[in-house]
């Protein structure tokens, strides 16, 4: 007998909406179809140049990322703030704010490394 099916004989249990699946096959399609919709789009503004602007381009893309992770931990991670007294409501801004400072500072070092890389020297003036 599993220790869920021996909680479910004590005395004093009710069971909790939490207590039931947490997936439904519907769950993950809609999850797995969104995240497919996901990648293609930011894909296809990066391969097509659709809108213009290298920068413009970039924070798009990293819009729909940020997007996608939200997509991912409440499709496949199941995270709410009903569950397990808030403590994945906890996680969830833990992760936000580790995805923000990971963002953030590859946008930093992305600039920085494009500023200050060593001039191309052009081989034809060498004597």
């Amino acid at each position: 007998m599993s220790s869920e099916t021996n909680a479910q004989h004590q005395p004093g249990y009710e069971p909790h909406p939490e207590d039931e699946a947490h997936g439904s096959f519907r769950g993950y399609m809609t999850g797995f179809v969104l995240s497919v919709i996901l990648t293609a789009i930011p894909f296809w503004l990066v391969m097509s140049g659709a809108l213009g602007n290298n920068q413009l381009t970039g924070f798009v893309v990293m819009g729909f990322a940020v997007v996608q992770i939200v997509v991912h931990m409440i499709y496949f991670l199941h995270m709410n703030g009903r569950v397990e007294g808030g403590w994945t409501l906890l996680a969830l801004v833990f992760t936000v704010i580790v995805v923000v400072i990971t963002l953030a500072g590859s946008l930093w070092v992305m600039y920085h490394l494009n500023t200050n890389m060593m001039p191309v020297h052009d081989m034809r003036q060498m004597p």
